[in-house]
């Protein structure tokens, strides 16, 4: 362990995690990038600093990993679902997952950063959500040959 400002920081934890998950840092360095991109040409989505933006992607990366992992869940209940009524439920489940993530992605950015940083409306989130997952499928391809 190292020291920061007088508290100990597990660099070990951190090095083991950024060497077995390289495709993760990147994802975060892209959504640095296209958060960046956002906050200098759309007005309601605010960041304070860099620091913030940094730690808002770090956010956007565990939340949105959690959200693909419950879409991906529900897709495999539809797929399986042999029932009109099975299909219908399952469906009703991904859309709700879908929609609902954006509102937790508000909830969660202003739970943990306040004013400090404002992600806009549930339309500009869902643009940004969908721009993160773009540009990280793309730069995936791009340096692994796989999205």
């Amino acid at each position: 362990m190292t020291t920061l400002r007088g508290r100990a920081v597990p660099v070990g934890l951190v090095r083991r995690w950024m060497r077995r998950r390289p495709a993760d840092v990147v994802d975060v360095f892209v959504y640095v990038v296209v958060l960046n991109l956002v906050i200098e040409y759309v007005p309601s989505v605010i960041s304070e600093n860099f620091t913030l933006t940094l730690l808002t992607a770090a956010l956007l990366k565990i939340a949105l990993e959690l959200v693909i992992l419950a879409k991906n869940k529900m897709l495999k209940r539809f797929h399986a679902a042999t029932t009109p009524l099975a299909k219908s439920a399952a469906g009703l489940l991904l859309w709700v997952v879908a929609a609902g993530s954006k509102v937790v992605v508000l909830e969660l950015v202003d739970l943990v950063f306040g004013d400090a940083v404002s992600l806009g409306s549930f339309i500009s989130v869902t643009l940004l959500v969908v721009t993160l997952l773009v540009s990280r499928a793309a730069v995936r391809r791009l340096l692994y040959g796989t999205p």
